[in-house]
């Protein structure tokens, strides 16, 4: 008998008729099968849906919430309202994964359970060589827990946000589908996604929910492929993206500072208590 599933994928689509079966075709091969599968149908207008349904006998646990078109953020945050595991994680409907990544979250948190959030590396797949060639966001091995200061400089692209920079190497980075979150955050904190922002809206859950959490796990094992479409946004520059930019920067930047000065005022805190703590052990060993 199976144990419950303690990890549940959330796939928001809309239009994906073109690379969906590939995208669950990895996932129905997955080392581990216990997992919940939740498709978030976005309103799609081509077969998208009809492909999904067409998966369903391929997962234990399978469901699929069809909605009206809301966009992105609207789709994520359906899915993470009808997540019953403990962890969950996101995968976009154009990307696939290796065999291992699944099994990797729930192993993740089970081994590090101090962690609020852990993450693992990923590949970059460029649609003009049709799937070959993967290439590993970075080649410098990262196993271990880190600091808030740490994980933040492995989130933000302090160069600028408005198209794929190479430059940036980090296994982290602002994306959803290459982390686990744990529900019980989500809840404790009214997490959302932040809509009517054409990008980084990932960027900004992310450092939201580290800002109210202590403990991020890293391991740079590469095992969800990014997909790089020709015609994804990041990729075609549109004027929509030039105040969203700086309005999303601004609300990152905000969350960040305020979350580092909040803990250094904690850290000074504890600093002035163990020394009053020490000064008191040696005023009381005088007074023997």
């Amino acid at each position: 008998m199976l144990d419950q599933p303690e990890l549940t994928v959330i796939m928001p689509v809309y239009n994906m008729e073109k690379y969906l079966a590939r995208a669950l075709d990895h996932l129905a091969a997955q080392n581990d099968s216990n997992f919940k599968l939740l498709i978030v149908n976005d309103g799609s207008k081509d077969k998208t849906r009809e492909i999904a349904e067409s998966y369903r006998d391929k997962f234990r646990y399978f469901r699929i919430i069809n909605k009206p078109n809301g966009g992105l953020s609207d789709t994520r945050n359906v899915g993470m309202d009808n997540v019953d595991t403990p962890y969950f994680t996101f995968h976009d409907g154009d990307d696939w994964v290796d065999p291992g990544y699944t099994a990797y979250f729930v192993r993740a948190f089970h081994e590090h359970p101090e962690a609020a959030m852990v993450s693992c590396g990923f590949w970059i797949d460029y649609e003009d060589k049709n799937g070959k060639d993967s290439i590993p966001a970075t080649k410098k091995p990262i196993h271990r827990m880190l600091t808030k200061a740490q994980t933040y400089r492995q989130i933000v692209n302090f160069l600028g946000s408005l198209f794929f920079n190479k430059a940036f190497v980090s296994p982290v980075k602002g994306y959803t589908w290459n982390k686990g979150y744990k529900t019980s955050v989500v809840r404790k904190h009214n997490l959302r996604f932040v809509k009517k922002l054409a990008f980084m809206e990932d960027q900004i859950f992310n450092v939201r929910y580290l800002s109210l959490t202590d403990g991020f796990y890293c391991d740079s094992v590469s095992l969800y492929h990014y997909w790089q479409r020709n015609d994804s946004m990041v990729h075609n520059f549109n004027l929509k993206m030039v105040p969203d930019n700086f309005k999303a920067n601004y609300i990152v930047w905000k969350i960040i500072l305020s979350s580092l000065w909040n803990e250094h005022k904690r850290n000074s805190r504890r600093s002035q208590s163990n020394l009053i703590s020490i000064d008191e052990g040696n005023s009381n060993e005088r007074k023997g």
